[in-house]
């Protein structure tokens, strides 16, 4: 009882992490709007002093320049949330979950105290405070991950929870971050499945001593190697999934604001009202991750009961589950590319609806999906997080571009992956021994 306790508690202080911590980036677009009128990177879009028959068109045209310094900030922070993903998920992996957590603390509180003394005049701090942030929010999400395997049936629930509140802005609170440290995460990992009488504490193991999972019935007693997982066509396939549908996440996010502000013929008090209205849509993205993982998790139950006539593997019940999501999730972010690019204002509300609940689909089921197996989870994580990242970074040419039509192809290209999926799972073979 007491360690069930430990358990909920442990649960509910990191859904509060995430909620505060783990996603301030993706606040981005408030932020913009509020160091806008306070001349930050304000200089381009001064009128020349010898030109001022044409000062208000070289004004208008020069604060071109702002937005894209802004976009920029958010460009460079989103690619390193991602691609500094894989050498944080290393660390978790072979030095555990306290001292990647110390980093994550320290990495957290520097950024947030730089962004809290940057001005106009210093505000190319930003372009080192944001990446800084971005990298210690994904810290406290990679460890807090792990929490799922506490709550078998509802695991993939956990997860995608957790991953819904990466969306989330807070304040800065390292004291909170050291307690949970040392007093309620684990030194190591928390292994799945949980091995019988496990012991949850400091020590992060069981009373077998391991702190890696024990086969349950159906599983492949020998577990494939790290680069086996990579090299797989499923891993590919999930990669192409993720980094397309991520690609115009960060563009729509990263150019909201300009946007927002060509639709409403530049009145800023419209643009106001619309981005007060995108900020509160993330707040229920929380709400959308977690309906995911229901889903996964209804799903994955319902699969188990026909792996124990048929025999099929644990990976095999995990993989079927995650084909609804799969598609759910380019379905969804098809319907929101679509509605982004249509100039119509009033639209863009169903189009923040949208988006909301892709990202939180898209994250959610993408760490659900590469939870198998538990020993390669950080590492898997962070790899196809830092490949994705390297295709987030074409974002500002398909800008200019305008080149819609082309991204709504590409997320109809992700339909292959839960097709493949499904395909795989309905062809009478050895079942995997991982989803990557």
């Amino acid at each position: 009882m007491a360690g069930r306790g430990l358990y909920v508690a442990t649960l509910l202080t990191g859904l509060l992490e995430c909620l505060g911590f783990a996603g301030v980036v993706f606040g981005w677009v408030s932020l913009v709007f509020v160091r806008r009128p306070e001349h930050y990177f304000k200089n381009p879009c001064e009128p020349n002093a010898g030109l001022m028959g044409n000062a208000t068109e070289q004004a208008a045209e020069d604060c071109k320049a702002q937005d894209e310094t802004f976009s920029l900030i958010f460009t460079l922070a989103s690619s390193m949330n991602n691609f500094m993903t894989f050498p944080t998920s290393y660390i978790f992996d072979h030095f555990k979950t306290t001292v990647a957590r110390l980093i994550a603390i320290f990495l957290y509180t520097s950024a947030t105290l730089i962004i809290a003394f940057t001005s106009a005049d210093s505000a190319v701090l930003l372009f080192l405070a944001m990446p800084v942030l971005s990298v210690g929010g994904m810290l406290f999400l990679i460890t807090n991950l792990q929490i799922g395997n506490l709550f078998g049936k509802h695991r993939s629930t956990i997860i995608t929870l957790y991953n819904g509140l990466l969306y989330e802005q807070g304040i800065i609170c390292s004291t909170w971050h050291v307690t949970r440290t040392f007093l309620l995460m684990p030194w190591g990992h928390i292994p799945y499945p949980l091995p019988p009488n496990y012991s949850y504490g400091k020590q992060g193991v069981g009373q077998t001593g391991q702190d890696t999972p024990i086969p349950g019935p159906g599983q492949q007693q020998k577990p494939r190697s790290f680069w086996g997982y990579v090299l797989s066509r499923r891993f590919a396939w999930h990669l192409v999934w993720l980094s397309v549908i991520q690609l115009y996440h960060y563009l729509f996010i990263g150019t909201l604001d300009s946007l927002l502000t060509s639709l409403a013929g530049g009145d800023r008090a419209i643009v106001s009202t619309y981005t007060n209205a995108f900020a509160i849509t993330q707040f229920f993205g929380v709400l959308c991750a977690l309906w995911n993982g229901l889903l996964m998790d209804r799903l994955q139950q319902k699969y188990q009961k026909e792996a124990k006539r048929t025999g099929s593997s644990t990976s095999m019940v995990a993989l079927r589950s995650a084909v609804p999501s799969l598609t759910l999730t380019s379905l969804l972010c098809l319907a929101f590319t679509i509605c982004a690019s249509v100039p119509v204002l009033p639209l863009q509300y169903v189009t923040f609806i949208l988006q909301v609940i892709s990202c939180s689909f898209l994250y959610g089921g993408n760490a659900a999906f590469l939870t198998y197996p538990s020993e390669h989870f950080g590492k898997l994580f962070g790899l196809v997080m830092a490949l994705s990242a390297i295709v987030s970074l074409f974002r500002d040419p398909f800008y200019v571009s305008t080149v819609n039509v082309v991204l709504i192809l590409a997320t109809l290209l992700t339909l292959i992956h839960p097709f493949l999926v499904y395909r795989e799972c309905r062809t009478p073979k050895e079942s995997p021994s991982a989803i990557v």
